[in-house]
């Protein structure tokens, strides 16, 4: 079965002139309005800043099989019922013939303040996935077979994010692969691990720099962890969905 990657390379390079060409808009008409003291917090709230890449993962569903699946983008019918809590909202979910085929997260994180905000995307990613993994064991995704279950990240390419961290632990040492380690290592490590405690199907992290709103570059740190094992493995997904009918 050939899996189609809908030219993945180029659409995630015209996804990251947008997401920087969206957050730099944004900042303009902050300044415009006077309110240019919020900062970063101006391209946070645009929103929107990752739809590049929900396109790209749309591709990719219509492309391996399903060209009529129910693709959900609107925030009120992203809802799916939870475990440890009653709903929570997802960023795309995939449905064909009323069966959960995909439940994507896209997310992303610009400096400076890169610490709290992966602590908290970790908390984040761990949980959401987790409480997906436990409703669908409980039934409650009806007789959908076990979902694609991805988390996308792209996190800014600059000193903030390259340089070593220091942590501290009093009582007991910190595992080895996180000593020392930038927070887009960390972003790495994650990924990997979530795949790797089956969490999710796939968990992607890619690193761009601001000036990339003219080229679109991107990198990857890990083949594992990489935007193109990401789309092959939704794509393979897809294409098992499609061959049950």
């Amino acid at each position: 079965m050939t899996i189609d990657l809908a030219d993945f390379d180029t659409k995630a390079r015209e996804a990251i002139k947008a997401f920087w060409g969206n957050r730099e808009a944004a900042r303009q008409r902050q300044i415009a309005q006077g309110k240019a003291d919020q900062g970063e917090r101006a391209g946070v709230t645009a929103g929107k800043n990752m739809d590049g890449f929900v396109l790209l993962a749309q591709d990719i569903v219509r492309q391996n099989g399903l060209p009529h699946a129910d693709i959900f983008l609107k925030r009120r019918v992203l809802t799916l019922p939870g475990y440890f809590r009653p709903t929570k909202q997802w960023d795309m979910l995939v449905m064909n013939q009323g069966r959960l085929v995909a439940a994507i997260e896209f997310k992303s994180q610009v400096g400076p303040s890169f610490g709290n905000n992966f602590n908290n995307r970790t908390e984040e990613a761990i949980g959401t996935a987790l409480d997906l993994r436990t409703a669908f064991r409980e039934g409650a995704f009806g007789d959908s077979q076990a979902p694609f279950v991805g988390w996308l990240m792209l996190v800014e390419d600059c000193e903030g994010s390259r340089s070593p961290v220091r942590d501290r632990s009093p009582h007991f040492p910190v595992f080895a692969d996180f000593q020392g380690s930038s927070y887009a290592d960390r972003y790495n490590i994650l990924c990997r691990k979530l795949v790797q405690e089956q969490l999710y199907t796939a968990a992607s992290v890619i690193i761009s720099s601001r000036s990339a709103v003219d080229t679109g570059a991107f990198a990857e740190l890990l083949p594992l962890t990489g935007l193109r094992t990401f789309v092959a493995s939704l794509g393979g997904h897809v294409a098992a969905e499609a061959a049950r009918g």
